[in-house]
């Protein structure tokens, strides 16, 4: 699933073809994209209307602000994909949604797992929708800091992988970025958010900026799916150290990267720098 630095990246790929067009209309392919309004009233609301110059983002979720007021939110959820391209570029299998835009080019959102969404909201609402309005702070976000973070853990009686993929808690990250951040702090996924010191705070804060800035550096992680909106994958994949590397030698120590399921999710881990204290 694209995480922060992948939507972040398409947000920053669209910014400049998309700015100042207008879109002309609209093909949906799988009326089960379009969350709401119904398809038919979307596409009424939206063929018209002008593409703003900044676009925007929100943990997981891309913001296409338009003209009167009206913002398009895409999910790309697991193998969702938005991408520019000519007018007439053949359509692969699994298009399901196509802008047609002023300047003889289109904005096709495709989609194996069909699981991505769309909706067409009034701008001054976007903080009322389910799944944006309860969002945490973003890993960026200046008021994300080390004293924010530590007060914070010591509410939580959990375990600190499922903590950092709660995106209550901290919008964006996702499974990718959680093993990176915890290897980087020397943190196992299993301890429990109260019981980190001081000093193993002050760690995971900084490797939840380093992270995060370096994937959107590098313009995320491609295993398989993701691409920005020009088709081209990102590259952080190979400044991976412990995720996908079950068996590969710990970059830091030597010893045998692992994998544990932790809430039905795979976590990859050095047993040897990561202990479980």
């Amino acid at each position: 699933m694209p995480e922060l630095p992948e939507v972040e990246t398409v947000v920053r790929s669209l910014e400049k073809n998309l700015a100042g067009l207008t879109i002309t209309g609209v093909d949906i392919f799988m009326p089960k994209i379009i969350r709401s309004p119904k398809p038919e009233i979307f596409t009424e609301q939206i063929v018209g209307k002008q593409i703003l110059k900044k676009l925007g983002r929100r943990g997981k979720y891309l913001l296409i602000h338009l003209s009167h007021h009206v913002t398009l939110v895409v999910h790309l959820r697991m193998t969702g994909r938005l991408v520019y391209c000519e007018a007439g570029t053949p359509l692969e299998k699994h298009t399901h949604v196509v802008f047609h835009l002023n300047n003889d080019t289109m904005l096709k959102f495709t989609d194996i797992r069909q699981f991505g969404r769309m909706l067409l909201v009034p701008t001054d609402q976007l903080s009322e929708i389910t799944g944006l309005k309860n969002l945490g702070l973003e890993p960026l976000d200046p008021s994300f800091t080390r004293e924010f973070l530590k007060k914070e853990l010591r509410r939580k009686r959990t375990r600190i992988k499922p903590l950092l993929l709660d995106q209550y808690f901290i919008a964006g990250l996702g499974n990718i970025y959680a093993d990176e951040v915890l290897f980087q702090a020397k943190v196992h996924p299993e301890r429990l958010a109260l019981d980190l010191s001081t000093r193993e705070v002050s760690g995971l804060h900084r490797a939840i900026v380093e992270i995060i800035s370096g994937a959107i550096e590098h313009r995320g992680t491609t295993f398989r799916d993701y691409v920005d909106s020009e088709g081209r994958s990102g590259d952080f994949q190979h400044h991976l150290k412990v995720y996908n590397r079950e068996g590969f030698p710990c970059p830091r120590c030597g010893q045998p990267i692992s994998r544990i399921k932790i809430a039905g999710r795979s976590s990859y881990y050095c047993p040897s720098c990561q202990k479980l204290k």
